[in-house]
């Protein structure tokens, strides 16, 4: 079994993130809306996300949370939206979540961190969210340069 990272595909942390996993070729994916629906239109098909039938944005957001082993959740301030959803979502389902406050953090102690929690918990299938690109313009870099470090350290490279 490998480790695999799993998101909406929504601009932002999600695209982020996708874009560093096929950049590194590591496995990615996740569920998306019906009409593969974001805030900039239709989601390339170059991401490898599956359609939910029939699904707008909460209804994605609660598979890609119940469908994973945990979440990990990079914000900035305070959680919002649909970002807020995926923590409540992970919480009453008593499944592993983790908060990463990137105004708090530096890129280095996040993917530590977070690499961590993925050894400790033994988890394969790991969510992470966030913000979208609308409502944090920075995240589709800084989720790109997170999830980098993160696969190198979950590859053992660093």
């Amino acid at each position: 079994m490998e480790i695999t990272f799993i998101s909406g595909g929504q601009t932002g942390i999600d695209r982020g993130m996708l874009d560093a996993c096929l950049e590194l070729d590591f496995p990615c994916g996740g569920w998306c809306p019906e009409e593969r629906l974001a805030e900039d239109g239709p989601i390339d098909a170059k991401y490898p996300l599956e359609v939910l039938p029939g699904a707008g944005y909460p209804e994605r957001t609660r598979e890609n949370v119940l469908d994973t082993d945990g979440t990990i959740i990079l914000f900035r301030e305070e959680l919002t939206g649909g970002t807020k959803s995926s923590q409540k979502l992970a919480r009453s389902r008593r499944k592993p979540y983790l908060l990463l406050d990137l105004e708090q953090l530096e890129l280095e102690e996040a993917a530590e961190t977070s690499s961590e929690m993925i050894f400790e918990k033994g988890l394969w299938r790991i969510n992470i969210s966030g913000p979208r690109a609308s409502e944090w313009p920075e995240s589709h870099q800084l989720a790109f340069q997170f999830t980098s470090k993160l696969i190198a350290k979950v590859r053992g490279e660093d």
